[in-house]
């Protein structure tokens, strides 16, 4: 059975979708850049159909492009990364004999009640999610805030300390992408399209509601810098800590240990290898895949939403009732096929297209934007940033906190077991030290310098008067999707940087979505074996179904709701995480030299070199 490579149904959608993505895309791009040339053959409803299939034939040509190297490469990769190529018939007999019974059949079931109480009792339904969420926050306040902070800590200590020269794999190991492919998929899986939506967003929400940290006053100039702060501070290197507390120890077990690929070898410890079949780490699994499918199906319906409503405002374009449920379904056979394909294939790829899409906005911004207002107020806020990290960690603010910091805090949480696996799966032959700088740093860095740019020249157009952005969330009934459309209309290139706003929001969406499609299958399958094609497309196809019934039934914000409480339960098991692979390192990983260590080791020899210099030199 073959584990990679383009089959008859991929190679049928690639003749398809390039003629598609060719046609389309001319259109497209003349509706955004030369409007009157297309005048009024092509508006309304039919450019935005027109638009959105252009995004799915592009993207999903570049999924199903044939490589030639497919044969080979992963062949000793762990699960995640190799696929069971099955026939149809073959699939629909083996489906369900490949599945674990409780991880597949409780998350389905669960969703599947969710909205029949959703469909007949719509208000009690969220006011009682609302209350549980709101006791959650509040409550467990000072145990997220600690979890997090611990989080980060951790983080800094393995980056520094003699932990992080432990390679994960035998010594002969080697990485099995480049260094570049590595951080394009660990950033664009982890972030989704909540980082584009909320870039321009985020800051004017706090510039209007000051944080009760800074104590300043609403939309004045000294909210600016507290605004930026705490854009940085939910973004930046709390965020992606949370990914790497649980996904280094699931590395180190596997490749070190010889412990399955799975969220709940976290556990490996306690339990032991041999015992990671047992309940407890199948309700791990079973946690890890209902928050995965909440979060991601969630944000799926809620980036159509936002995705259609920014249409509508800029243009006045209307989609319609149905309108988002089809935005949804091209999206997900783009997720479908994608996730097929693989890693090596289609993921890789739009994950590459994502960065340099993302890259190639910044840089345009920079070009184009207020400069010396960004770098100006954008230090400042570094510097606050550092200056306050641990008072900010640990501050219980009241409402606000609970309402933005601890809800972050628990987001993240909720996206570390599909994220963290997912960090795992590609980190075989690196060492602690390098996940970290890439899982942690790297990622933190992209994060805080897009919150500085979009967020400083949002502030910046709307301070100056250049553009009234919040009457603009205002007028939409406070949705942050709408912000980055009167920003944008205010500067040169007005119409460049909107289509790569909207591009980006598809990509990233997607990258997230196949990456927890991938992740979901492999959890849901049968210990030993790799996830197969239909595995992988029940699960994507599902994700969709989930954001479709949020939709037509309504409660996507409840199902959120419930998707970031699992981020508590997550938050503790982070704690247990860390702690037995403490305890673990302590036992087996003596022999390491931390970085101080090795400056301490070199400094005697850089001492000589610098006396027998100075010596020459007289």
């Amino acid at each position: 059975m073959a584990t990679s490579g383009a089959t008859a149904v991929e190679r049928l959608f690639a003749r398809i979708f390039l003629p598609l993505a060719a046609v389309t895309g001319a259109i497209v791009l003349s509706g955004f850049f030369f409007p009157g040339f297309v005048g009024e053959a092509v508006s309304g409803q039919s450019w935005l159909a027109v638009s959105l299939v252009f995004f799915i034939s592009g993207l999903g040509y570049l999924a199903v492009l044939p490589y030639e190297a497919d044969e080979d490469e992963g062949a000793g990769d762990p699960y995640l990364l190799r696929i069971r190529r099955t026939g149809v018939l073959q699939s629909a007999r083996e489906f369900l004999s490949q599945q674990d019974p409780v991880v597949f059949g409780v998350p389905v079931l669960v969703f599947a009640l969710f909205f029949c109480i959703q469909f007949l009792f719509p208000v009690s339904t969220t006011e009682a999610v609302d209350a549980v969420s709101g006791t959650v926050l509040r409550a467990g306040s000072p145990i997220f805030l600690g979890a997090m902070f611990l989080a980060v800590a951790y983080c800094a200590y393995l980056l520094l300390g003699a932990w992080g020269d432990v390679k994960l794999g035998g010594p002969e190991e080697t990485p099995t992408y480049t260094y570049p492919t590595y951080f394009s998929l660990l950033f664009t899986a982890g972030i989704a399209a909540g980082i584009v939506v909320w870039g321009p967003a985020e800051a004017l929400f706090h510039f209007q509601t000051p944080p009760p940290f800074f104590g300043a006053e609403a939309e004045s100039a000294g909210a600016v810098g507290g605004a930026l702060t705490y854009s940085l501070f939910h973004w930046g290197f709390s965020a992606w800590s949370a990914y790497a507390v649980i996904g280094i120890p699931i590395a180190y077990f596997v490749y070190r240990r010889g412990a399955p690929l799975r969220v709940s070898t976290i556990l490996a410890p306690f339990l032991g290898v041999s015992g990671l079949d047992s309940r407890w780490s199948r309700l791990v699994d079973t946690l890890a895949v209902f928050a995965t499918i909440g979060g991601i199906a969630t944000s799926v319906a809620l980036v159509a939403q936002q995705f259609l409503v920014g249409i509508n405002f800029q243009w006045g374009v209307s989609a319609g009732d149905l309108g988002p449920v089809l935005f949804v379904g091209g999206l997900m056979l783009i997720v479908v096929l994608s996730a097929v394909t693989g890693i090596h294939r289609g993921i890789r790829r739009i994950a590459g297209l994502n960065v340099v899409l993302f890259a190639l906005f910044a840089l345009i911004l920079v070009a184009i934007g207020p400069r010396g207002f960004v770098l100006d107020r954008g230090l400042e806020a570094l510097g606050s940033y550092a200056v306050n990290f641990v008072p900010l960690s640990f501050h219980l603010g009241g409402e606000w906190v609970s309402a933005w910091t601890v809800w972050y805090w628990l987001w993240w949480f909720s996206w570390a077991p599909f994220a963290g696996l997912f960090i795992a799966a590609l980190s075989r032959g690196r060492r602690i030290r390098t996940v970290v700088l890439t899982s942690v740093l790297a990622t933190s860095a992209a994060s805080i310098v897009w919150f500085l740019l979009l967020g400083g020249t949002s502030l910046f157009a709307q301070q100056s008067g250049q553009a009234d952005i919040l009457g603009a969330i205002a007028a939409r009934g406070g949705s942050e999707a709408v912000a980055g459309f009167p920003l944008f209309a205010s500067l040169p290139l007005s119409q460049l940087l909107m289509f790569l706003f909207l591009a980006l929001i598809i990509v990233f969406i997607t990258t997230s979505a196949d990456t927890s499609t991938l992740v979901v299958a492999l959890l849901a399958t049968r210990r030993g074996l790799a996830p197969s094609t239909s595995n992988i497309a029940f699960w994507g196809t599902f994700q969709g179904a989930v954001a479709v019934a949020a939709l037509l039934i309504g409660g996507a914000e409840t199902l959120q709701a419930l998707a970031v409480l699992t981020g508590g339960p997550f938050a503790v098991l982070s704690l247990v995480a860390l702690a037995g692979l403490t305890v673990t390192f302590y036992r087996h990983e003596g022999g390491h030299t931390s970085i101080p260590g090795r400056i301490g080791e070199r400094l005697p020899e850089i001492q000589a070199h610098v006396d027998f210099d100075t010596t020459e030199d007289e």
